[in-house]
This record gives C-alpha cells, structure tokens and sequence, in this order.
C-alpha cells in the first residue's frame, strides 16, 4: 500500500483569501458643463444685440438690401410678436413665456454633464435672452417692446420665409440639437436613457428562457447509453449458453 503522505489535519487548507473582493472603482460622471453653456449663450446673446444695433442704425428708413444674388434680403422689421413674427399681439404672454425658458435652463444647468445638450441649451438660451431684451428695453415700454427682425430669404419682406433675426436662429437650432441629442438618448446629465421591453417580447424571452433544456440532463443520457448496451448484451450471452447446454 502507498503511503500519500501525512494528513494535514487544518481545515482550511486552502490559501488565504482576501475577505472582500476589491471592487472596482466607480466610473467617473462626466465633468458639469455650466460654462460651456454660459459661454454659447453668451456669443449668441452678444452677436444678436450687436447685430440689432447695426440694423436699426443702418437699415431704418431704407428699402431692403440685396445680398447674394437675391439669396438673401436685410430688412427692418419691428416684430410684436413670436419667433418669425407669429403670435402678434401677445407680447407680455411671450416674454412671460422667455422668462420661464430661461429659469427652467438655468435651473437645470446644474446638472448639466452632456456637451451636445450644453450646445443646444446654450442656443436656446442666448436666443432666448436677446429676443427678450428687446421686449423689455425697446419701444413701446417694458414687456411690450418689439423685436428687430432685418434677415429675409429670397424675398424682400418676407414673402417666401417670415423675416427673422439671429435669436430666431439660434433657438431653432438649439431646438434641432437638443431633438437631435433625445433620439440618441442622450439625457442632460450625461447619461443614457434605454427603451424599455414591450410586454409582447418581454415574455418571448421568458418563454424561450423556460423552455431551454438542462445541459446536464443531456450529457447524463449520453453517458447511460454505452452501459445499458453492454448490459443487453451480456444478458443475450448468458441466455444463449443456457440454451446450448439444455
């Protein structure tokens, strides 16, 4: 008989072990960005009031101009009402409305983490502050004032696209962006929004999950086989010789 050895009589022969597994370090948020924000928003604000200023001391009491082969028109129009003179008459109600745009961004900017949502917010909220300069500083008198529109397109007044100006612009295309940024799921705060399962395939997927077979069962059946066939196998011998011998 082989001697194995000596028997270690420690229950716990195994090495030791750390008594809690390292877990990993928790992904970074992205950085907050306020000041991206701040800084569009402050261009767009500072271009479209410049560009107001150039407008009404250059294009008041003129006709149009023609730029571009007639690509492009600058007239001055003083708007009452909305983004690309819409809404006329309800000027108070509009800047109320921008006042309320420009909390709701300033509010939510502190969890700003996206750089696409910070682009986009950044747009609306430049355009936003300076179409709503006008309405508190200009003619006729606070939260009635006019906004200057002077950009027309293929049209001097407007016929083939309502005048507009650069805040018009810049909350369209903030707009886009932040649109742009909810059909790739991208939320606000740098993080990413999934779809959830409808009903139907969620329970596609628990009837395919139930309906699997055990792996172990099927090596277990395959492996009885060879014996079961020996075992016939030896039983037909044994009864063949007792047949002979009879």
């Amino acid at each position: 008989m082989l001697d194995n050895g000596r028997v270690s009589t420690d229950p716990n022969t195994e090495p030791d072990a750390p008594d809690e597994a390292a877990s990993p370090a928790p992904d970074a948020q992205p950085k907050r960005r306020v000041v991206l924000l701040g800084v569009i928003a402050a261009v767009v604000l500072a271009l479209d009031i410049a560009t107001k200023v150039i407008a009404v001391a250059e294009l008041e009491g003129r006709q149009p101009i023609e730029l571009f082969g007639g690509l492009l028109y600058l007239p001055l129009i003083r708007n009452p009402g909305a983004a690309f003179g819409m809404a006329e008459g309800w000027t108070i109600v509009l800047a109320i409305i921008a006042f309320g745009v420009v909390g709701f961004i300033l509010w939510i900017a502190r969890k700003l983490r996206s750089v696409g949502w910070a682009i986009g917010l950044g747009l609306v909220l430049g355009g936003a502050l300076g179409n709503l300069v006008d309405r508190v500083f200009r003619s006729p008198g606070p939260l009635r004032g006019h906004v200057v529109d002077f950009l027309s397109v293929l049209d001097p007044w407007g016929g083939f696209f309502p005048v507009f100006n650069l805040a018009d612009s810049a909350i369209c295309v903030g707009g886009g962006v932040i649109v742009l940024m909810s059909l790739l799921q991208r939320d606000y705060d740098g993080t990413r929004f999934e779809k959830k399962p409808s009903g139907k395939a969620a329970v596609s997927a628990g009837a395919t999950t139930s309906g699997a077979t055990p792996v172990g069962s099927t090596t277990s059946t395959t492996s009885t086989t060879p014996e079961t066939t020996e075992n016939q196998t030896a039983g037909e011998s044994a009864d063949g010789g007792k047949q002979a011998q009879a």
